[in-house]
C-alpha cells in the first residue's frame, strides 16, 4: 500500500506542533542564535529547522526533541534531572510486567503435520 501523500491531524496535534516550534524560534532568538549556528550544533540542515520552527509535523520527533533540548525547553514539563528519573521509573515499572508484556518476541510457527 503506498503511503498517503497528507496525513490528517487532530486541531490539538497541530496546535501542539505550532507552538513546539514557535517555543523554539523564540529560544533561539532570545539567545540571538542564526539558524545556521541551531543547525549545526543539532546536526541537521538549515531547512528542518525552519519547517519545525515552522510546525511541520512531517519534521521528525528526534530532531524537534534535540533542537528543543538545544534551545533549553523542557520537554513534557521536566528538566533534565526530572526527565532521567522519569524514564529510570518507567524502566523499573516495565521490568515488574511479564516478559511477554514488555517484549514481543516471535517463535517461529511449527507447521509440520
Amino acid at each position: 500500500m503506498a503511503k498517503p501523500q497528507t496525513r490528517p491531524y487532530s486541531r490539538y496535534t497541530r496546535d501542539a506542533i505550532s507552538l513546539m516550534g514557535d517555543l523554539i524560534r523564540k529560544a533561539r532568538l532570545e539567545r540571538k542564535q542564526t539558524l545556521e549556528d541551531l543547525a549545526e550544533r543539532a546536526g541537521i540542515s538549515r531547512g528542518l529547522l525552519q519547517r519545525i520552527e515552522r510546525g511541520d509535523p512531517g519534521c521528525g520527533i528526534g530532531a524537534v526533541f534535540e533542537v528543543a533540548a538545544l534551545c533549553g525547553i523542557p520537554l513534557f514539563g521536566l528538566d533534565r534531572d526530572q526527565l532521567r528519573n522519569t524514564v529510570r521509573q518507567m524502566a523499573e515499572t516495565l521490568t515488574l510486567l511479564p516478559k511477554a508484556a514488555r517484549e514481543a518476541t516471535r517463535r517461529p510457527v511449527k507447521d509440520d503435520f
